[in-house]
């Protein structure tokens, strides 16, 4: 089956973390530090939240609440803002937000990227330095991070990865016992490669397997998993190999099918009412939507 993909809303900014909540597509709007919503069943999209600090990745926990990847950083301007944020926080209902993890070692993180919550409510996520300008760094290296919930509502931080140079996208599996990496470090001699790192009980990872090297072209961005927990992917882009391209691949690495793309897919998640249809989030600012021969992981 071809997925067709068309706008639903935009163009804004630069588009990202798309979740499904309540019936509607939850996104970031990141230089415009915002998240919106679009409605399916209007075809409206609305501002839902403002004063995110570029926000990036985003997710649900069991309990439906958000979580962010506060970055501060404007990807249109390959600039950095060294302001409020650069760190994981929780967006409560009544409007306040919590701040989940902020520094590790006594330093502030480089500009949290995407974000996952696990069965037992640990929220992992992944730290690079995207665009040229590393002036603001702290930290030595762009690693995954495990932020433990603690009994007095805190959250400790463990480091789980030391051989990232630019985690992006991240899933952990629901039985715990996978974390899928998108280490997507796009330069003419890095590694661009989806990874699979065993959890140990603990919740420390062990040697990654590669499932697929994108390289020397874009790998991937953002990914989901569909009900049969296989890994839909956003990578690619226009200028080399295959071009923007929605992948999907079993959890052992095969590539399933490939679809191509209008420009940069950014990241993306199954919604609408029977979670078949496919929402992408992209670098020209725009939500697209495909109906899919696919079912999103509930």
């Amino acid at each position: 089956m071809d997925w067709k993909f068309e706008v639903v809303a935009g163009p804004f900014a630069f588009t990202e973390g798309p979740i499904w909540k309540d019936g509607a597509v939850l996104f970031t709007d990141i230089p415009a530090s915002r998240i919106m919503r679009y409605d399916p069943k209007t075809g409206n999209c609305d501002e839902y939240r403002t004063g995110t600090n570029g926000a990036n990745g985003l997710v649900l926990d069991a309990e439906g609440r958000i979580y962010a990847a506060e970055g501060t950083f404007l990807p249109t301007a390959d600039k950095f803002v060294d302001g409020p944020g650069r760190r994981i926080a929780r967006y409560e209902a009544d409007g306040t937000t919590t701040s989940i993890a902020e520094t590790f070692e006594g330093n502030r993180f480089n500009s949290p990227n995407d974000v996952t919550v696990d069965a037992k409510g640990r929220v992992w996520f992944t730290d690079p330095r995207y665009g040229n300008d590393r002036s603001c760094m702290e930290l030595d290296h762009e690693s995954v991070y495990r932020a433990d919930p603690q009994p007095d509502g805190s959250y400790t931080v463990a480091r789980v990865t030391f051989d990232t140079t630019r985690p992006n996208g991240l899933i952990v599996t629901p039985d715990m016992k996978t974390l899928y990496v998108a280490q997507s470090d796009n330069g003419p001699t890095t590694l661009r490669e989806l990874r699979a790192y065993p959890i140990n009980d603990d919740g420390s990872t062990g040697a990654y397997e590669v499932l697929h090297n994108f390289g020397p072209h874009r790998g991937i961005d953002g990914m989901t998993l569909d009900e049969d927990l296989n890994i839909v992917g956003s990578a690619g882009f226009p200028q080399g190999g295959p071009g923007p391209m929605i992948y999907v691949f079993t959890p052992k690495g095969r590539v399933l099918e490939t679809h191509p793309f209008p420009i940069n897919p950014t990241n993306c998640i199954f919604g609408d009412g029977d979670l078949t249809s496919l929402y992408v989030t992209a670098s020209d600012g725009n939500l697209y939507r495909a109906k899919t021969n696919r079912k999103g992981w509930a």
